[in-house]
């Protein structure tokens, strides 16, 4: 078994305590990457990255909120760097589909010199249950920008189980494992099948994109609404109206389908209003 620590960059983070469960359930030495961990880590002081790669020869990095934050590509290149200096040998990192900046997220760790996998992700399933959407769920409504567009929706363990094979197993470095759920849904598809799991209606609002902008910024910070408004106009267009076959090609099985996604949210009552 691999002895020394593997970081994982985003602990805290929804795909990040995925991933670090799993790794320390198989018996893995995890390194949490956080601001508030024991060796901190925060992509806004570079001077805590050496501290946290010490050590460490594997790695899977996120950027919160996301590879089109301003300034996320230019830390990212820095941080390869900084890795590549300190002797990590093989870096996992989690992109979007179809977004301009994660690309050049991606293009950076292709050429930064380390081992690297690629896990590009569709839409989070998680958002619906631990994001933005619960509330406007918990009323009984999904509001959602982008029209009849449909979207192979991911379960985020799908996601955690594809990083942690990359890090764990022979085979993967190298590889670009676009991650999208097993069929394409429109939202108005998503919430009938939120509406047959709860046993209530749940009716899809299509909404503005400057809509979505305000329901997003009043749940957190309006940066954060700024950068996630961007990417849902880039990327609900049509151009990611496709599956992709990473997580079978990563772990020999199906991906989960958004409809077990939600029973096995309705279960843990994420959507009663005592969750």
């Amino acid at each position: 078994m691999h002895t020394r620590p593997i970081l994982v960059v985003g602990a805290n983070g929804k795909t990040g305590s995925r991933v670090v469960a799993r790794l320390e359930d198989n018996g893995h030495a995890v390194r949490r990457g956080s601001r508030n961990a024991e060796i901190p880590f925060d992509w806004e002081a570079p001077e805590t990255w050496t501290a946290s790669l010490a050590g460490v020869s594997k790695a899977y990095v996120t950027y919160f909120p996301d590879l089109a934050f301003p300034g996320a590509v230019e830390k990212l290149e820095a941080f390869t760097r900084v890795a590549a200096e300190s002797g990590l040998e093989h870096i996992v990192l989690l992109s979007g589909r179809g977004e301009h900046f994660a690309s050049m997220g991606e293009e950076i760790v292709r050429n930064s010199g380390l081992g690297f996998t690629i896990v590009r992700a569709a839409w989070f399933a998680q958002n619906f249950s631990e994001g933005y959407l619960r509330d406007p769920i918990l009323g009984g409504v999904l509001p959602m920008p982008g029209g009849d567009i449909s979207e192979p929706i991911i379960d985020i363990d799908d996601i955690a189980d594809v990083v942690v094979a990359s890090l764990t197993e022979d085979g993967h470095i190298g590889e670009r494992y676009e991650v999208t759920g097993p069929r394409l849904m429109t939202f108005a598809e998503m919430a009938e099948v939120l509406s047959r799991t709860l046993g209530r209606h749940i009716q899809h609002v299509p909404i503005s994109f400057e809509d979505f902008h305000a329901n997003v910024a009043a749940s957190g910070d309006t940066f954060v609404a700024d950068v996630f408004t961007q990417i849902a106009r880039e990327t609900l267009d049509g151009r990611n109206e496709y599956t992709a076959d990473g997580v079978q090609r990563a772990l020999g099985r199906e991906p989960r389908d958004f409809a077990e996604f939600a029973a096995v949210a309705a279960s843990r009552g994420v959507w009663t209003s005592a969750a």
